[in-house]
């Protein structure tokens, strides 16, 4: 029997019965000889797994002792929109996603993934041969025999001769192996590997030609019931529960079909891991669960209609738009059962859901999905009432209260069907009780900033509250919950917060003309160096110049403070002129222009703030620039300069090649610029279209019409997307 892990009872179950790799045509074909057409065959996705290596691209040559930058870090296998399954090659364990396009060796495939270093549960690898008593089971294979597109991934395995294909539903894997030598063959689990430090393991038989166990990572275990296609001839656990130990099954000799393996999984039990493979998966066939998986996502990407624009634009297009709906990952069974944040089994009507990566994702990608996957979005916000009415505080993800934006923005735009009275105390207790999701709040509150404390040689490193950032970010998040308490009539909180959203103001240093830290009692920190970066001194994984610049609620407040548009436009130059100093290193911030980095988010506004002083042109030119230097990197042409961060950076693209972007995530508008297309059609959940139109031969603004009509200033309202309409972008 299996040894338990310590807060969970499992159930005793009978057995169950029941392309070319690099752009633009990875997509198009794979090893079964099935051809991908559509929108899927423009959505690639190996874009972002791509190394980033050029200390051009980066800005700074790499220690030695890196293995590059931090790039895109997405996993490239198969996973259906927010599924709990994403099934993909690893590389190498304990990495960004566990894949790099550089890499020539997988050591397992394994069953989540989400590119932060975590989750790749449940490894596995098909395998022949004599038993290896290292247990070290790897294989090279050749990246002319791998492809993918969404829904499916194919390799195969040099050292083994297996042929592999995957594909999956949203909560099960299916595994078919085509195994060239009929003598040997095994399946490895490696369950004593993980992304996370795996703390229990086990696996046992579970009927003439099905296994079932467990993965236990610190907190979250994750359970299986896996079906062969043919019965095994033993099974072999070696050092159950032990960090060195791992499972084999062997298959009797002689075989000559593929051996197909499908694998349910749950986060509550096995038994219902196995009520999940037999509701979604039951007996169909590969190519019925590939087929379906191809479906769904051609309905995603479908939602966006783009013509015109060059391959390049469109394949990225497409990648970066099917990127963005991969997390959060749902956590709720089909029977309605998950484990929540007290680790207890409860049962809902709704999907339970991860948190999102808000502090990357609240931008535009958390926008992005409220907009075209309501239903699920309103989940996610059901899910994370959940968590907050057992803690007391709606969860954020890494920093700011990014929950705020997120709820408020999705409310603004018609999604309704969640608690709002009981989710709103919840954002009033986050915006104003310490202990919860605002670190220093009480300080903040009293004084308008979060202090920082000096230090006398700061590095990047070095400890701190990342205060400036934080004052940033909590204003910011102060004027989403003000929107919230707008909508529903409280105008006593209303003018609070809306007040308290000016104290981005107060960590501005009109001396130096940049967001600055600023001690307890009120004075400035004096060693300064605005172009080094931190990662939690003073500013949160940035320097000042990266920082400076936000204020997406206020930004004629913002222009004002810098002495108004002359001298705001000024800075702004100098933010893409001012060269990086190459010695100044920092893991996860790349890809530079001048200060601007878009390697990471906290400055993904900057370039828009043109519009704040009446030249778009100035915005255009950048956002062209950043579209076409930092998407589709290096000698594959598949790298991002820098994290997609659960697909914050395949949004930005997404909305920037539309030429509508949510400059301020609580708000229910869009900035106007130029589209990288000819035309987009929206084609929203409601039934409505709204088309945006391209004419003109130049990349400069002239004016922008919606219905016919010339538009007042350089946004239009969330409302065209759920009314239909037409936006001209008129250029010269």
């Amino acid at each position: 029997m299996l040894k338990r892990p310590s807060y969970v009872l499992l159930s005793t179950l009978a057995v169950f019965s029941c392309t070319k790799t690099t752009p633009p045509t990875s997509a198009n074909n794979n090893e079964w000889g099935e051809q991908v057409g559509g929108h899927l065959q423009y959505a690639n996705p190996f874009m972002g797994t791509g190394p980033l290596n050029d200390p051009k691209d980066m800005g700074y040559t790499t220690p030695p002792d890196w293995r590059g930058a931090w790039a895109g870090l997405v996993f490239p296998g198969s996973a259906l929109p927010n599924a709990m399954v994403q099934l993909s090659p690893i590389t190498e364990f304990h990495t960004g996603a566990g894949y790099d396009y550089e890499d020539s060796v997988i050591v397992a495939f394994t069953h989540t993934n989400k590119g932060h270093w975590n989750l790749c549960h449940l490894p596995i690898l098909p395998v022949t041969g004599a038993a290896n008593a290292k247990g070290d089971y790897s294989s090279r294979f050749d990246k002319k025999t791998e492809s993918a597109s969404p829904g499916y991934y194919g390799v195969i395995l040099r050292d083994y001769d297996v042929w592999v294909g995957l594909t999956s539903t949203l909560r099960c894997g299916f595994h078919r192996y085509r195994f060239e030598k009929q003598d040997n063959r095994s399946i490895v689990f490696k369950l004593a590997q993980s992304n996370e430090r795996v703390t229990n393991w086990a696996m046992e038989k579970a009927g003439d030609a099905a296994v079932q166990g467990f993965q236990e990572t610190g907190r979250q275990t994750v359970f299986f019931y896996g079906m062969l296609s043919e019965n095994i001839q033993n099974l072999d656990v070696r050092g159950p529960g032990t960090k060195d130990g791992l499972a084999v099954v062997r298959l009797p000799d002689g075989g000559k079909k593929p051996v197909e393996l499908r694998i349910g999984i749950s986060f509550v039990s096995i038994e219902n891991a196995k009520q999940n493979l037999a509701q979604e998966i039951g007996s169909r066939s590969f190519d019925e669960v590939r087929r379906a998986a191809a479906d769904t996502w051609e309905k995603m990407l479908a939602r966006v209609d783009v013509k015109g624009g060059t391959p390049k634009q469109k394949e990225m297009f497409y990648s970066c738009l099917y990127r963005s709906f991969l997390w959060p990952a749902l956590r709720s069974d089909l029977n309605g059962e998950f484990r929540d944040t007290k680790g207890n089994v409860v049962k809902a009507d709704f999907n339970y859901y991860t948190e999102p990566s808000l502090w990357d994702t609240y931008r535009n990608k958390d926008v992005l999905m409220s907009m075209l996957a309501p239903e699920a979005t309103t989940d996610v916000i059901k899910s994370m009432h959940d968590e907050g009415k057992k803690t007391g505080f709606l969860p954020t993800f890494f920093h700011g209260d990014h929950a705020a934006s997120f709820i408020a923005g999705a409310y603004q735009r018609g999604l309704t069907n969640f608690d709002v009275q009981d989710v709103y105390r919840l954002m009033l207790r986050n915006a104003n009780v310490e202990g919860g999701t605002r670190p220093f709040i009480k300080e903040y509150i009293e004084k308008g900033y979060i202090a920082t404390e000096e230090v006398p040689n700061p590095h990047v490193e070095s400890k701190g509250k990342a205060g400036v950032s934080k004052t940033l970010e909590y204003a910011f998040d102060d004027y989403a919950v003000a929107q919230m308490a707008k909508a529903l009539k409280d105008t006593a909180n209303y003018r609070t917060l809306m007040a308290r959203s000016k104290n981005y103001r107060n960590v501005f240093d009109h001396g130096t003309n940049f967001m600055r830290g600023r001690l307890a009692n009120g004075q400035w920190v004096k060693n300064f160096n605005p172009e080094y970066p931190y990662y939690e001194y003073m500013f949160r994984e940035a320097n000042a110049w990266q920082v400076s610049f936000f204020a997406p609620h206020d930004m004629p407040g913002l222009v004002k403070l810098y002495g108004g548009p002359q001298a705001f436009e000024a800075k702004l130059d100098s933010l893409f002129t001012v060269p990086w100093n190459t010695s100044y290193i920092a893991r996860n911030v790349s890809g530079f222009i001048g200060q601007y980095c878009h390697g990471n988010q906290p400055d993904h506004e900057a370039p828009f703030s043109y519009y704040f002083v009446g030249k778009p042109e100035k915005s255009q030119r950048r956002l062209d620039e950043i579209m076409d230097r930092f998407y589709g990197m290096g000698k594959n042409q598949l790298g991002y300069s820098g994290m997609d961060d659960a697909g914050e950076m395949s949004a930005w693209y997404v909305f920037s090649a539309t030429g509508l972007y949510p400059f301020s995530a609580a708000d229910t508008r869009y900035i106007v610029s130029v589209p990288v297309f000819d035309e987009v059609q929206w084609h929203m959940p409601g039934g409505k279209t709204l088309t945006v139109k391209h004419s003109g031969t130049g990349r400069n603004l002239r004016s922008i019409q919606v219905n016919g009509a010339a538009n007042q200033g350089y946004f239009v309202p969330f409302s065209l997307f759920r009314d239909g309409g037409e936006v001209a972008v008129i250029t010269q």
